[in-house]
């Protein structure tokens, strides 16, 4: 029985991986894609609405890429442009219009990027399907960090930080 369902779950991955592999990145995912977005931390559970635009621009190379809240009916645009450095390597960057620059990383229609802001580290992960798409934001404190290791000859050493928040959203093409 438990080899029934483990081939299941197998052809089902494979055929939703079949599902995006035909599909480029970022063309094929142009659009406007809405949800609820549920923020995880300490002291609870909090839903709001979110938007995440991904359009074309007059410039080659360049995106529009805008997250938008919406609490309590009111509108919070964070209007960014996504920018090519070299697509063929899946390197971009995200650009906040304000000197602040991310790196970004897409690898199988999957935008990746980990920065540090106020000694704290966040990790985005954008991944793209053919009509929805999933966000989710993690959240660390660097100034907690647990350094451990091995001892000897080839002593490693391995540093972890404590996740504090999650910020998850599976988000429809309309």
């Amino acid at each position: 029985m438990k080899s029934i369902w483990l081939l299941m779950v197998l052809v089902a991955s494979f055929s939703a991986k079949a599902q995006t592999d035909s599909l480029q990145f970022p063309q094929d995912f142009y659009g406007i894609y809405k949800g609820d977005l549920q923020i995880v931390n300490a002291r609870g559970r909090q839903t709001l609405q979110m938007e995440f635009h991904l359009n074309k621009t007059d410039s080659v190379g360049k995106y529009q890429y805008m997250l938008v809240y919406i609490m309590n009916g009111e509108r919070q645009e964070r209007k960014y442009h996504l920018v090519t450095k070299d697509a063929t390597k899946g390197e971009y960057l995200v650009d906040e219009n304000n000197g602040i620059l991310i790196n970004a990383k897409v690898m199988d229609n999957t935008i990746y990027s980990m920065y540090e802001v106020q000694d704290n580290i966040l990790t985005t992960t954008e991944r793209f399907y053919k009509d929805a798409m999933d966000f989710e934001i993690t959240v660390s404190y660097k100034t907690q960090k647990l350094a451990t290791g091995t001892i000897g000859e080839n002593a490693i050493e391995v540093i972890s930080y404590p996740v504090f928040a999650v910020q998850k959203a599976h988000l429809q093409k309309q």
